[in-house]
């Protein structure tokens, strides 16, 4: 009998006015708290964003609607995967993370120092991580692999009944649900008892922006998709000071949360240019080194409120990034459990809504593992109106490392 692995990856990011649990504090009380991390660690960010743009350019060349994804969902899930993996099969999976051959011990210490640290860089922003394995309890995980997911993951491991296949997918359910404060609370329907485990990641983020719009300034704009459809969107509309970057194939706006450790960057492809200019560009460059192309100025600033949902199957994707063997039996994922034979799927799932006061976001990635039994002197202000298709991505200052990325093109 054949069983498989099932990965989850949960990412849940919102701002609420009524919420209590965030504290906004003041600039003097928050101050912007840098990650710490090892040269090689500090590496793994620079090459991990590697996989993020090529990750992002392969959705958006494949994808005509909207979409939403979450390189840091699939990077702590495979980070997961590769500390189960060996040989050719853990090379693969590193390489496409653009962490090389430096080993899953590397990986795993700079995947515990990001979830130590990210929830602390600013106290007005919450962001909570949590990763859990719920095993068939018919299966066993290799004693090393488990201590290790706990250690550098703080993974907790939970054996259930999967012939009891709907109260074993409501413990699931509502653990996603726990994790996410509600934003996500279903993944699955029922578990099949063919199933290895659910190894699942959840990251949840909630805050407002630096300089939230004012809602009554909000109106009905036309916005132009790629195709030359316009229709009306409710844009939120500002002037104030941001930080912008004016390119030949782009523009570029950065709107922070918080105190600033957290920022959004839209980028507006010009005349001639389309979204997918803008994605072979950032292909090209470093994304700490695009920052400091930016420069402070007043901007007169049209943004839509928007939402979006999305889904996507991953496995031919991640094969055409690198990383096939994973996919066929016989893919050497022996570390994990010597149940363990190959992935069988990898999804993701994800919304976000974005709007006067802030972001909220959540993303869900599956996967399942069978096995046998420079710029010039800046304008006075600068007009940024987003009223076609642009790219946005969600990032982490210090660092770089990038939370989500996403097209909105009002399809």
């Amino acid at each position: 009998m054949k069983r498989a692995l099932i990965i989850i990856s949960i990412i849940a990011a919102t701002s609420s006015a009524c919420d209590k649990t965030v504290n906004l504090g003041s600039e003097n009380d928050n101050p912007r708290k840098d990650i710490t991390l090892t040269k090689t660690q500090s590496e793994f960010v620079t090459t991990g964003n590697t996989f993020a743009f090529n990750f992002i350019d392969k959705v958006n060349t494949a994808e005509a609607k909207d979409y939403m994804i979450s390189p840091l969902s699939l990077q702590f899930l495979l980070g997961m995967i590769l500390e189960g993996a060996e040989g050719q099969t853990a090379e693969e999976i590193s390489t496409v993370l653009g962490y090389g051959s430096g080993g899953a011990q590397e990986v795993n210490e700079y995947c515990l120092a990001m979830l130590t640290q990210l929830p602390e860089v600013d106290k007005a922003t919450k962001l909570a991580i949590a990763n859990a394995i719920i095993l068939n309890q018919e299966c066993t995980l290799r004693k090393s692999y488990q201590d290790n997911v706990t250690k550098y993951y703080q993974a907790e491991a939970v054996n259930k009944n999967f012939y009891d296949t709907k109260g074993t997918a409501d413990y699931i359910n509502n653990w996603c649900s726990r994790h996410t404060e509600g934003l996500i609370p279903k993944v699955l329907d029922e578990v099949s008892p063919d199933i290895m485990a659910y190894l699942i990641n959840a990251l949840y983020f909630k805050s407002k922006w630096s300089r939230p719009f004012r809602k009554d300034m909000s109106d009905k704009r036309q916005f132009t998709d790629e195709t030359g459809k316009k229709a009306d969107v409710t844009m939120m509309i500002q002037e104030s000071e941001f930080r912008h970057y004016s390119g030949k194939e782009f523009n570029a706006v950065q709107m922070d949360y918080g105190n600033g450790a957290y920022t959004m960057t839209v980028m507006l492809p010009n005349s001639g240019y389309k979204v997918a200019d803008v994605c072979a560009f950032l292909k090209t460059v470093s994304w700490q080194e695009f920052f400091k192309r930016f420069y402070t100025c007043k901007v007169n600033l049209w943004i839509p409120r928007f939402e979006t949902d999305y889904k996507i199957k991953l496995n031919d994707l991640l094969s055409d990034m690198g990383m096939p063997k994973s996919f066929k039996p016989g893919a050497e994922f022996l570390k994990m459990s010597e149940h363990a034979n190959y992935l069988d799927f990898v999804k993701q799932f994800t919304k976000i809504i974005v709007d006067e006061e802030g972001t909220e976001a959540a993303a869900i990635s599956i996967g399942g593992m069978a096995r046998n039994t420079s710029v010039g002197q800046p304008d006075p202000i600068v007009y940024f109106h987003a009223d076609h298709p642009f790219l946005y991505v969600i990032s982490e200052r210090s660092t770089g490392a990038v939370l989500f990325a996403g097209r909105f093109s009002n399809n």
